[in-house]
């Protein structure tokens, strides 16, 4: 019998650390197949991938990956919560999938599990302490986490050591991808392997293991001699490949022209009904944008202690893809299809494991015969924005590029 794991990665871009990552998970489970999960040409931090979809696939299948899956853009570019529960609903929805890996820098699962049973459950207790810190005036996450330090400290008796893994990025995220296990009742195991030696914003490079900031970080500063230590040869010779042929982008900066002319010409109402934006914060943005020359001084007139960095970078994404509360609404209330980018023969034996595993899947090999075929208006929506994504982030290589590459691109097979 096959065993199965399942991976949920930006691989922005694939680096010798996903690559122990993917090893590691192999090991520790016994699976002979993986399956990734893949955000496509956003991410969830509100910024650009560095290369599109299809390359990135191609680096995933030639590094061990079988079968690459795109997260479709209204989860990858969203909060972590719906995130995770896209991904988690894809990988669920599988029927095949045996555990989920994921990169942590505390490595306790069981830890990991008591912080997201208490965020599923919201005791009155941890409810209140979470009030009294948005009262403050504080962003949510800051608000959340202090609220779960208190709450713990006194609930549980647990120390400062063990709390600090909610300052970790991969552990907030991993607590995500547990919330959306327990919550749709999935039998997937989720595993933790710890992360080797570079933390997630990490600028520097150790030994032969860099981040991926720290990497997109070295592109972005034309320190290209440097990547192949840290990028395994595939990696490296493919990627390099792109940045000769100025086919890569390296940060939302690259569309800010695009940017500031989609909020100027949007009214106060209109910014309202972008995804993420509340309480006002349309006033700021809109006088933001009608005096602010660059991306920079837009994002330096809107911040605040309420609204993170991370969060006005996805609105301001938001307003280039025309991302509405709607849209993640309808994103957060449906099981996504399966957007197919690549595989190996591996992955081609893992396609067929699916359809008999869940013949009603809505599996995507064909973008045209799905935007034809398909009568669900809340997929349709789905791939309308991802069409649209792929078209917008072309805009940002230096070289020319054609749109309606979701139509035309073939699957990567290897």
């Amino acid at each position: 019998m096959k065993k199965i794991i399942g991976i949920v990665a930006e691989y922005n871009p694939f680096h010798n650390g996903h690559l122990y990552h993917l090893k590691k998970s192999k090991e520790l489970t016994g699976s002979d197949y993986s399956i990734a999960i893949i955000s496509g040409n956003f991410t969830q931090r509100g910024n650009t991938s560095l290369i599109d979809k299809w390359l990135k696939t191609k680096l995933v299948i030639e590094n061990g990956i079988d079968l690459v899956i795109e997260l479709p853009v209204l989860y990858s570019t969203s909060s972590a919560e719906n995130f995770a529960e896209g991904s988690i609903k894809i990988l669920n929805s599988l029927g095949i999938v045996n555990y989920i890996s994921f990169g942590s820098e505390t490595e306790d699962i069981n830890l990991l599990k008591k912080y997201a049973d208490i965020l599923s459950e919201e005791p009155t207790e941890y409810k209140k302490l979470l009030n009294e810190e948005l009262d403050s005036g504080i962003s949510f996450p800051k608000a959340r986490q202090k609220a779960l330090h208190s709450y713990l400290r006194y609930e549980y008796l647990i120390g400062n050591t063990d709390i600090d893994a909610l300052n970790s990025p991969n552990d907030i995220l991993g607590i995500e991808y547990l919330k959306a296990l327990k919550k749709i009742n999935s039998k997937i195991i989720p595993i933790a392997i710890k992360r080797n030696k570079s933390n997630y914003n990490s600028t520097k490079t150790h030994e032969n293991i860099a981040s991926a900031t720290a990497i997109r970080h070295l592109i972005k500063n034309n320190n290209i001699s440097n990547l192949k230590d840290v990028l395994p040869q595939t990696s490296y010779q493919l990627l390099l490949d792109a940045i000769n042929s100025q086919n890569i982008v390296n940060d939302l900066s690259c569309y800010e022209k695009e940017i500031l002319y989609t909020l100027r010409k949007m009214s106060i109402e209109q910014i309202s009904k972008l995804a993420d934006v509340s309480e006002g914060l349309e006033f700021a943005i809109k006088k933001a944008s009608n005096s602010a020359k660059n991306l920079s001084e837009l994002i330096d007139s809107i911040k605040s202690k309420r609204y993170t960095v991370t969060r006005i970078y996805r609105i301001l994404l938001y307003s280039l893809l025309n991302v509405t509360k709607k849209d993640i609404e309808i994103s957060k209330n449906t099981t996504p299809y399966i957007r197919v980018l690549g595989f190996n023969e591996n992955g081609k034996s893992l396609i067929s494991d699916i359809s008999k595993a869940n013949p009603n899947l809505q599996i995507v090999t064909s973008v045209k015969k799905f935007i034809d075929y398909n009568k669900d208006r809340n997929l349709k929506l789905l791939l309308e924005k991802d069409i649209l994504a792929t078209n917008i982030y072309t805009l940002g290589y230096n070289s020319p590029d054609l749109a309606n590459k979701d139509y035309t691109e073939n699957l990567v097979h290897l």
